[in-house]
């Protein structure tokens, strides 16, 4: 459960519900994954995304890179969704729309 203020993040994989996550972290973590997602296809693969963005993130809010896998994940099924970011399959690369 979200301690500070909460937003609403959508998942791609189940459309029309809505989920309540921390604001800061999630944040955070777009901000991070935007800056590090290229452009244009092929993109970057899902593996190596946590390597780019843990030294972007706030210390205070991920210690250590904690949790980062799961606010990854969380950021990625929001912005596909939105249509901020694409995925190419076989192997999973993601990358800003």
């Amino acid at each position: 459960m979200a301690k500070g203020p909460t937003i609403e993040v959508q998942n791609v994989v189940s459309p029309g519900h809505i989920y309540r996550v921390d604001a800061a972290k999630y944040a955070a973590m777009r901000e991070a994954m935007l800056a590090v997602l290229p452009s244009a296809p092929p993109g970057m693969p899902a593996t190596d995304i946590k390597a780019a963005v843990v030294s972007r993130l706030p210390e205070a809010l991920f210690p250590g890179g904690d949790k980062a896998g799961w606010w990854i994940k969380c950021v990625q099924l929001d912005l596909e969704a939105k249509g901020v970011l694409k995925r190419a399959e076989k192997p999973v690369r993601l990358y800003r729309a």
